[in-house]
């Protein structure tokens, strides 16, 4: 366990077991986590660290432009790949499962890439938190080879945020985030005419003005979720709220606090993911 030592002892083994990688292709989401790991590898291995993104009906267009542009800010050759998970019926069944195969679908584009750009290691951005959760994902990760210089680190989200504020990262703060596919109830088959809707009603809550947000289908219902520091504005939105997202084509809506996956309880066994 490294829990006994200091922020600045687990920074140090950190940037040794990157340095010792010797090239590595990152997988980047755009979140605080991908960013602080993509930004070590290049601080420790410069030209042979890069970040890979999946291209794919689950990411958000705006989450999308957000992460070329932190790239571009870090100086990081960032490669998109589009990835194939909408092609496997385990992954459109969403039976509990879903992430195993969308990371399996990530790996299996990363890997013969970054083999054919001479690069040595893929890695992710799981932290010691991730360990409290249900991760698939993590198992494709094993699966593949993939490794996850932060957790073995010790780090956590505090340390991840600490690095990305120190660092002058755009994401220091930025809110945890998912893919569109997580707002889809377990059991409910995953489509891209889903995925579109809850993106639309998403991304014009954000341009209300709302930080934090989760739209989840449920159906012709849809639940929106938001910061609980940003109930008091979003109950004040009152109807612009609710035409924002009935016009993604949702006919009705309940407005409900996010609350983070450790809190979640009795919403994990209704199903929802993230």
């Amino acid at each position: 366990m490294l829990g006994h030592l200091t922020y600045e002892q687990r920074l140090r083994q950190l940037r040794a077991q990157v340095r010792d990688l010797e090239s590595v292709a990152v997988a980047f989401s755009g979140g605080v986590d991908s960013a602080v790991l993509l930004h070590v590898a290049h601080m420790e291995l410069g030209a042979a660290a890069c970040g890979v993104i999946a291209d794919s009906p689950s990411l958000p267009r705006e989450e999308l432009a957000a992460a070329r542009e932190l790239a571009r800010g870090m100086g990081v050759r960032l490669h998109e790949v589009a990835t194939a998970e909408m092609d496997e019926p385990r992954y459109l069944a969403n039976r509990g499962d879903r992430c195993y195969f969308c990371k399996s679908a990530l790996f299996s584009a990363m890997e013969p890439w970054a083999r054919a750009q001479g690069i040595a290691c893929v890695a992710f951005g799981e932290i010691t938190d991730d360990l409290l959760d249900d991760r698939p994902g993590a198992r494709a990760a094993g699966e593949f080879g993939v490794v996850a210089p932060l957790r073995t680190a010790g780090f956590d989200k505090n340390d991840v945020r600490r690095y990305a504020r120190e660092a002058g990262l755009a994401v220091a703060d930025k809110p945890a985030a998912a893919c569109l596919a997580s707002r889809i109830p377990v059991g409910s088959r995953v489509s891209t005419a889903k995925l579109a809707r809850v993106e639309t009603a998403e991304k014009a809550l954000h341009r209300l003005g709302l930080r934090q947000v989760r739209v989840r289908h449920l159906g012709a219902m849809a639940r929106v979720e938001v910061g609980a520091d940003e109930m008091d504005a979003a109950w004040a939105l009152g109807e612009k709220l609710a035409a924002a997202v009935r016009a993604a084509g949702f006919t009705a809506m309940e407005l409900h606090p996010y609350l983070p996956p450790a809190q979640r309880g009795a919403s994990r066994q209704q199903g929802v993911a993230e």
